[in-house]
């Protein structure tokens, strides 16, 4: 019996992953929306102000690289 969820979140349906793997932009989109928690959670940075107070922010340079690095990996153009 294959597991449809790790830790309580449902994994990817395999034909999504096999569609985006063969280019289909909506497979891709999908699989850009299930990574995009993960994705923002490496892309948060605490910034300080010029009092020295924090603030978080997104780092989006970092976020559409990693986005572009995940499409590169799931067409295969690495």
């Amino acid at each position: 019996m294959m597991n449809t969820s790790y830790k309580g979140r449902a994994l990817l349906p395999m034909p999504v992953i096999e569609a985006a793997r063969a280019g289909d932009a909506e497979a891709v989109e999908q699989v850009l929306r299930y990574y995009e928690g993960y994705i923002n959670k490496l892309c948060t940075r605490t910034l300080y102000d010029e009092y020295g107070y924090p603030y978080i922010c997104l780092d989006e340079w970092m976020k559409h690289h990693l986005e572009n690095k995940l499409i590169q990996a799931i067409v295969g153009l690495d």
